[in-house]
């Protein structure tokens, strides 16, 4: 059975969930699944916005063919060629023979990568835009924007100037499938989603603040009144709120004056010290203080942690003479998404030679406006009873810090 949604009077939602898959992009775990979102505009001629990934491309086509009540297709924009919104390109230029596929020249380019375009006429029914092009559907003018490395190079918004709609492709979007709620008024968004936001910017989205703000600053020259992602709630109200999220997130500013305490232990005494640290702060009256087992914990949620929180512990175990491997991960993964601007406290430990902080403070080094407090506590396989004074020395610092 077709499942659509109506945006507006005349902008329809047919795209598709997936709850089936684990791993988004096979790297990122979605337990709450995750939307596909397609719109399609109906005007004197129709606009079908992107396509789903393949594995929805049965449900999405029904949607699209119920959605359009015999009419034929005229225009399908790809704002975006990852495989989750391009996957469905050839059948749809396929099933309806008259439509054109409008995108940015990369993105033409990259048609020809995945697919064998011969398949449909790519080239004769190729439409190449530039920034500031237009293309009129009737009542519907629509405006494209360039928008590289949001979070591919051949990435473009759209901006309907009717309904005052911007089609958003990869930015603004989240995890999690859209169980019949559409819009973003509809769910505790907060709560329920901002989390999965959070770690889906971070992640995916977090290396390229600079693109990020950029297209922020074109999308402040318009009357926007909607934005419909590629991904989760279509937002219609709180614009503004959500908007100073991804403000926040690309010019790499804490969310929150937080303590994120990430401990990398093997037998539990790494973990054991930690916890007294936490303890401590709380005392201090920080009251924003959470722990994870870097062992335990997938990364993406570490890093969506370490952009939300001001202030960073890593406590972590030497081993074989260096960084614990998960830690040491974490790491790399901190420098490759350009995690900046945090205070960071070290913890380390090691049985016969503690080397780990010593190589931490190396890493953040290679990151930008990292500031490393002074004061680091070095343990010798356990924290030992008679060195309460020296922890609550580590914590005092880190809640002057804050």
């Amino acid at each position: 059975m077709q499942i659509t949604r109506h945006v507006t009077d005349d902008i329809i939602w047919v795209g598709c969930n997936d709850r089936r898959l684990a791993l988004f992009e096979n790297l990122f775990p979605i337990p709450r699944g995750v939307s596909y979102n397609s719109y399609l505009i109906l005007d004197e001629k129709t606009v079908l916005m992107d396509t789903v990934d393949s594995a929805a491309s049965r449900q999405f086509l029904e949607n699209v063919d119920y959605a359009l009540q015999g009419r034929a297709l005229d225009y399908l924009v790809v704002q975006h060629m990852e495989p989750d919104h391009c996957g469905t390109i050839v059948e749809v230029m396929q099933r309806y023979p008259e439509a054109k596929v409008v995108g940015s020249v990369k993105a033409l380019q990259m048609i020809g990568q995945f697919y064998d375009a011969s398949a449909f006429d790519a080239g004769e029914r190729m439409v190449a835009v530039k920034e500031g092009e237009t293309l009129c559907a009737g009542a519907h003018t629509l405006h494209f924007a360039m928008a590289p490395m949001v979070h591919w190079p051949e990435v473009m918004v759209t901006y309907d100037e009717k309904d005052k709609v911007l089609f958003a492709a990869d930015a603004f979007g989240t995890f999690g499938a859209l169980n019949g709620k559409l819009f973003n008024d509809e769910v505790d968004f907060e709560g329920e989603w901002l989390a999965d936001a959070r770690r889906y910017y971070t992640n995916i989205v977090g290396k390229y603040g600079m693109q990020v703000q950029t297209l922020l600053k074109k999308a402040a020259a318009l009357d926007i009144r909607m934005i419909c992602p590629l991904h989760g709630p279509v937002w219609r109200s709180d614009l503004g709120w959500f908007i100073g999220k991804y403000d926040k997130w690309s010019r790499y500013e804490a969310e929150d004056k937080a303590v994120v305490i990430i401990y990398g232990s093997i037998y539990g005494h790494t973990e054991n010290a930690a916890d007294a640290l936490a303890s401590r702060l709380t005392e201090k009256g920080v009251q924003d203080v959470k722990m994870y087992d870097v062992s335990q914990t997938h990364v993406s949620e570490l890093i969506a942690e370490i952009f939300r929180c001001s202030h960073i512990v890593l406590a972590c175990s030497t081993y074989n003479g260096g960084i614990y491997p998960p830690m040491a991960d974490l790491l790399e993964d901190m420098k490759a998404l350009s995690v900046q601007n945090k205070t960071v406290a070290l913890m380390e430990n090691g049985t016969w030679a503690a080397a780990s902080g010593r190589l931490i403070s190396a890493k953040l080094e290679e990151m930008k406006n990292m500031t490393v407090l002074e004061n680091r506590i070095s343990i010798r396989s356990a924290l030992q009873n008679g060195r309460e004074t020296e922890l609550d020395a580590f914590a005092q610092q880190i809640a002057e810090a804050m």
